[in-house]
């Protein structure tokens, strides 16, 4: 399982309110991309879910558990490579179980079904420094998936990457993802991603963050990109997140 939903949250920095009354379930399963204008709060959010911050109003539960505190239960990947330089690729893999404690077989089978499940195998004794980068970003998704999380937090996870590679990587993740099936919560920038990927796309508003509009994307994957479905789903997307841009920036 691994349903989540947050109820009225919103966040408040001092007199700055970040995230405003923000109401949202993801599914069992189910993978839902948020975009928003650049400061609505987005990976805030991603922070409030994984228990990093806390609401100051509102609650948010994980299959109907109260998240307080560092939540767990979830995956974080980040935009950034945030691997160990001094650990493995197997090594960095296996950071959270050893964490937990679980017994050195079980790591190495962990790890092992995970590496080959990103398609890593032959990188086991790599060092991040003799990586490319969407190989790193390969291992932060390995290294999420091995904590067997109920939920997926990802935060421009492809962000740094170029067109090519990202590319390539969201096709990546969307082969792991259906075989794994775990939750996801996704941030992007990037409205073509966010088509690509998701089952359903909530554009936030500008700040204070709220969600505005959510998009039911029902394409069967593998999704061709400039399918003429694709294409009306990503124009209304757009046309939901260009007002909000430009509201951000003050043009009406």
């Amino acid at each position: 399982m691994g349903r989540l939903v947050l109820q009225g949250v919103s966040r408040k920095f001092n007199d700055f309110l970040a995230i405003s009354d923000v109401n949202l379930a993801v599914e069992d399963g189910e993978f839902v991309c948020l975009l928003g204008p650049s400061g609505c709060g987005k990976t805030t959010l991603l922070r409030l879910v994984a228990g990093l911050e806390t609401p100051t109003e509102g609650a948010l539960f994980l299959d109907g558990k109260k998240i307080e505190g560092v939540n767990r239960e979830c995956g974080f990947v980040f935009q950034e490579y945030v691997l160990f330089p001094w650990r493995t690729v197997k090594g960095n893999i296996e950071f959270g179980p050893e964490v937990k404690k679980v017994s050195k077989e079980e790591r190495e089978r962990i790890s092992q079904h995970y590496i080959e499940l990103v398609g890593l195998k032959g990188f086991e004794d790599h060092y991040p420094h003799e990586l490319s980068g969407g190989m790193k970003q390969r291992v932060g998704i390995a290294r999420a998936y091995a904590n067997n999380p109920k939920l997926l937090l990802m935060d421009e996870p492809f962000g740094a990457l170029d067109a090519q590679t990202r590319n390539l990587m969201q096709a990546e993740l969307l082969r792991i993802w259906e075989k794994e099936h775990i939750s996801a919560l996704f941030v992007t920038h990037s409205v073509d991603e966010a088509v690509y990927l998701a089952d359903r796309v909530a554009v936030m508003s500008a700040r204070p963050g709220t969600v505005k509009e959510m998009f039911k994307n029902n394409l069967p994957r593998p999704r061709v990109r400039t399918s003429p479905e694709a294409n009306a789903l990503r124009d209304a997307v757009l046309r939901s997140l260009g007002a909000e841009i430009k509201r951000a920036a003050g043009v009406y």
